[in-house]
């Protein structure tokens, strides 16, 4: 049977998930799955409940977001890297300028409508 290896990074409280990789603030693993396998997959592997967790990155495509996770079909490819983060994360810096989205969760967003912040200036 072909299989893939997955680069799996869990931050905040998923890095118990992370077995003997993980340490106090995340956990690196790399996974060996069967060729095919989803993020659903993965999860399972890990006995990681996807309500667990918040935002999601494929190879650093935004792919899942709370209350969004169009992700658990996503089929892995040998070599992709996958970051799971804690509801309670904050959004990771180096994407402060925005992060480009996984084709999958693009849709989603545009079935759903655009997700924005709205700030309105209050008055008197």
């Amino acid at each position: 049977m072909k299989t893939i290896t997955v680069d799996v990074w869990l931050y905040g409280p998923l890095a118990q998930y992370g077995g003997a990789a993980a340490r106090k603030s995340y956990a690196n693993v790399q996974l060996e799955l069967p060729a095919g396998s989803r993020i659903q997959d993965l999860l399972d592997r890990l006995s990681l409940p996807t309500e667990e967790r918040g935002i999601t990155f494929i190879n650093g495509d935004l792919s899942a977001m709370p209350g969004l996770q169009p992700d658990l079909d996503h089929v892995l490819d040998d070599g992709d890297r996958v970051a799971f983060f804690h509801l309670r994360s904050m959004w990771p810096a180096q994407y402060r300028d925005g992060a480009a989205l996984a084709p999958g969760l693009a849709r989603a967003m545009a079935e759903e409508g655009e997700l924005f912040h709205h700030h309105s200036k209050r008055t008197g």
